[in-house]
């Protein structure tokens, strides 16, 4: 598989698998224990790598969520706790799921590696984000928790990637939103407040922008090479089925 190849069969279960942790009523209930709401702490936990910025510079980097969601959880977070203190209680929690959930993978390791190789030579440009999350330091030790770790990092290299991506082609972060799969629903879960402008000829533009996200993040899987590249996307298809089961 050439590193494009790989980068757009990977995806699906990058983004499935990164923020899948982010479900767990444990998370939740981390989230309550520093006395901010689910909202605030998923904000918070994404962005608080960041370390102590205004929310517009949040929702400049998150892009795909609406200012004004942002502003909401990120200023309700900061008011209780420092931003800092809830990205490294969000790593924690990521690293605490995939060692509950991913260890038993047979392959845990050896995805892991291949994971954390790609995070590696990922290139951090114009993803303030992704740049951020891979210079926070990590405990994570067993092989779940590392899997779990480096999926998130490199779900955030995807949707930087994303979000330059959608600028470049012309469109919003909102009409790129309101153009994919989840349609109005997704803009909505995103914050985005109706009415909506018509998606019909942002279409095209969308799968144009699909395909310069995935030559973006291509990149980050040359060093692979075409055998590692393949046993990555077969292993990741295998691990987010073990995670639907």
């Amino acid at each position: 598989m050439t590193p494009e190849q790989v980068a757009t069969a990977g995806k699906p279960g990058v983004l499935a698998l990164g923020e899948e942790y982010n479900r767990c009523p444990t998370t939740l209930r981390r989230a309550r224990l520093l006395g901010i709401s689910g909202w605030a702490f998923y904000i918070t936990g994404r962005a608080g790598a960041l370390g102590d910025v205004r929310a517009e510079t949040v929702a400049a980097a998150l892009g795909f969520i609406a200012p004004e969601a942002v502003a909401d959880g990120w200023d309700a977070a900061i008011r209780t706790v420092r931003p800092s203190e809830v990205a490294a209680a969000s790593l924690t929690e990521c690293a605490r799921w995939g060692e509950e959930t991913l260890s038993d993978l047979p392959f845990a390791d050896r995805l892991a590696a291949l994971v954390e190789q790609a995070v590696a030579a990922a290139d951090a440009s114009a993803m303030p984000l992704f740049a951020a999350w891979r210079a926070m330091p990590s405990d994570a030790r067993s092989a779940g928790a590392r899997l779990a770790v480096g999926l998130r990092l490199m779900r955030e290299h995807f949707t930087g990637a994303h979000l330059v991506a959608v600028r470049a082609s012309g469109m919003t972060p909102l009409e790129a939103v309101l153009a994919g799969p989840e349609g109005e629903n997704g803009a909505m879960a995103c914050g985005w407040p109706p009415p909506y402008p018509s998606v019909g000829p942002l279409v095209r533009r969308r799968l144009w922008a699909e395909a310069v996200t995935d030559r973006l993040v291509a990149p980050a899987f040359v060093a692979l090479g075409p055998v590692d590249g393949a046993e990555l996307v077969e292993l990741l298809a295998v691990a987010r089925a073990h995670t639907q089961r």
